[in-house]
């Protein structure tokens, strides 16, 4: 198995984690190119923060996969990773390319409601109790992770990638708190 991914520490965590069992391989264009042909899954999991998933695989990297390859399309939510992406549903899951076939099935969680539930819960619930115990103002200064969340702010927009994509001015979330 190999992971291609753009994070060195990342990529670090998992070797030392699997070892000799997992193949790490910094993700370029290249490397895409030599690995997703040979590939029998290529699960894509690329996630911009408020902005649409680059194409990494391209229709000529799916036209030179094996027939019957399988690809796994997780960032289907914010527009798909692979050229040949579209969204599909549980009821129709699937669909081929070139041989290849695809699943790119929107809201991948929804197959599993109650534990999909329960997990996102489990991540939310700090950030509900912070809100609650010191407000949003001062709960969101002291967690750089949750002031990375701010999308809007007193009619600001302060998430970069968001104010970019649909042509906002940006605003730091911190000014936008402030005011």
């Amino acid at each position: 198995m190999t992971v291609l991914d753009r994070n060195v520490e990342v990529l670090a965590r998992l070797a030392r984690r699997f070892g000799a069992a997992l193949k790490t391989v910094y993700s370029t264009k290249a490397a895409l190119e030599d690995h997703v042909p040979q590939a029998d899954l290529v699960v894509g999991g690329v996630l911009v923060a408020g902005a649409e998933a680059p194409k990494l695989v391209t229709r000529d990297m799916v036209r030179r996969m094996k027939s019957g390859s399988v690809l796994v399309d997780v960032a289907i939510d914010q527009g798909g990773c692979f050229e040949t992406s579209h969204p599909t549903t549980h009821a129709e899951p699937t669909y081929v390319v070139d041989g290849v076939v695809h699943y790119c099935v929107a809201n991948m969680p929804g197959a599993v409601p109650n534990t999909s539930t329960h997990a996102l819960n489990n991540v939310t619930l700090p950030y509900a109790l912070a809100l609650a115990d010191k407000g949003y103002r001062k709960a969101l200064l002291e967690d750089a992770n949750f002031l990375t969340g701010l999308n809007v702010c007193e009619g600001k927009v302060t998430h970069k990638a968001v104010a970019d994509d649909l042509g906002y001015e940006y605003v730091d979330p911190r000014a936008a708190l402030a005011g």
